[in-house]
Formats: structure tokens, C-alpha cells, sequence
């Protein structure tokens, strides 16, 4: 497998996916979202002008890792689009019908899927955590940020939980014929991201480092059983000849 290819695959969808101002819009209008909205909460409800909560860094931290749970959901807008998309669009065969493997077309595609958002999710993210260390400087004496917790979420969880989303996209593309229904599928991948989240703010879970790293692994580990199962679902012939 070429990564040369892959990366030739990867440009060419960076300039179909820049066409789609839909697609742009979504990938860097969330996170700015979040970003904004969550630096309203921690001014209202963490760096109160009584002071400092009592969970304030609980708060900081689920609010960072809700940047997780968005990794989770973004990348498979653009991964459903690049199959089933390209596919109605009478775009995909002449890529399919070329020499190149499946190996070298699903990295290309899961490339070009996987760095818009992800650098979409880190920008939001600095520009939360940049609002944050100047609403709670003054209570903690120090910027909370950045710190281990932001980053194992950030450069590493938040990258698997990506990672997670395309493969899923990738394999429920080729079991549907509609950009909708591959879409659907591949974003109900943030349930187990957000149940995580939820059971931080329960209390169920800490935001250790020990923990982040627990449950990177566990990403990982189904990452790599999703990619060789996607691989291996990816089929062009049948892409080529039954899907109508």
C-alpha cells in the first residue's frame, strides 16, 4: 500500500469537500459553538463573581472532554459523504475502476474524513480553554490549562474517537445507498463517548489520567477490530455492479 496514493486520494477530497459549504459550515461552525456557549458557562457557572465553584475542575474537564464526544460525531459527515456521496454522484467508479487498492482508497478517503474535523475540534478547543484560563486565573492563581487531563483527551482520545467514527461510517456506507442513512448510523457513535461524559458528571468516573488512558485503550482496541472488519466490507466490485 502506497501512502503516496493515499495522500492523492486525500487532496482530491479536500477539494470536493471544500465545494460543500454545507459540509464546511458544520465541521467549524460546532465547535466554535461549543467553544463560545461553553466559555458562557464556566463565566456563569464556575468563575462566578463569588468565586470560584466548588467542581470547578470537574467542570473544566467534562466541558473539555465534550470535545470527545464531538470528535465522535463530526468525521462521519465527510467520511459518509466521500463513499455513498461520490457513489450517487457518479463519482466513485472511475476512482474504483483504477489500480489502486482498497487499502490506499480507504486511507485516502479516512485521511481526508479525519484532519478538517480534528483540527476544527483543537482550534475550538484552545479558544475554550484560552477564555477559561482568563475567567479563572484570578480565583486559581494559575492557568488550569493546558494540563495532562486536556491533553490525553485532546491528542489522544479525541484522534481514536475520529478514527472510530470513520471506520463506522466507512462500514455502514456500504451497507446503505443514501449519504442520510450512512450519516445516521455512523453518528450514533457518540453514544459511548457520551456516556462517558455523563457518568463523569455523575461522578461514576473520574477524569484521571489513569482513566483517560483506560479508556483510550479500549478506543484503540476496537479501532483496530473496526478497521480490518471495514477493510474487508469495503467491496468494489459489489460497489460497482450492485449498488443502484
Amino acid at each position: 500500500m502506497s501512502a503516496w496514493i493515499s495522500w492523492k486520494i486525500a487532496k482530491k477530497e479536500f477539494t470536493v469537500i471544500s465545494r460543500k459549504k454545507s459540509i464546511i459550515f458544520y465541521i467549524i461552525f460546532l465547535p466554535l459553538l461549543l467553544s463560545f456557549g461553553f466559555s458562557i458557562l464556566v463565566q456563569n457557572d464556575i468563575a462566578t463573581s463569588t468565586g470560584i465553584s466548588p467542581n470547578a475542575s470537574l467542570g473544566l474537564d467534562s466541558l473539555t472532554y465534550f470535545f470527545v464526544v464531538l470528535a465522535a460525531v463530526l468525521p462521519a459527515t465527510i467520511a459518509a459523504y466521500s463513499i455513498v456521496g461520490e457513489k450517487i454522484e457518479k463519482s466513485l467508479e472511475p476512482l474504483l475502476a483504477t489500480p489502486i487498492t482498497d487499502g490506499e482508497i480507504l486511507l485516502g478517503k479516512s485521511i481526508a474524513a479525519f484532519l478538517p474535523p480534528i483540527f476544527a475540534i483543537w482550534g475550538g478547543a484552545s479558544i475554550f480553554m484560552a477564555i477559561s484560563d482568563f475567567l479563572t486565573y484570578k480565583d486559581f492563581s494559575y492557568y488550569y490549562f493546558p494540563n495532562w487531563n486536556a491533553g490525553v483527551m485532546l491528542l489522544l482520545l479525541a484522534p481514536l474517537a475520529a478514527i472510530f467514527s470513520i471506520e463506522v461510517a466507512v462500514i455502514a456506507s456500504s451497507r446503505v445507498n443514501d449519504v442520510r442513512g450512512a450519516n445516521q448510523i455512523a453518528s450514533l457513535m457518540f453514544i459511548p463517548f457520551m456516556v462517558v461524559f455523563l457518568g463523569a458528571v455523575e461522578g461514576i468516573i473520574a477524569f484521571s489520567i489513569s482513566n483517560l488512558l483506560i479508556i483510550s485503550g479500549v478506543v484503540l482496541i476496537v479501532d483496530l477490530a473496526l478497521f480490518f472488519l471495514s477493510t474487508s466490507t469495503f467491496k468494489r466490485e459489489e460497489i460497482l455492479t450492485k449498488w443502484k
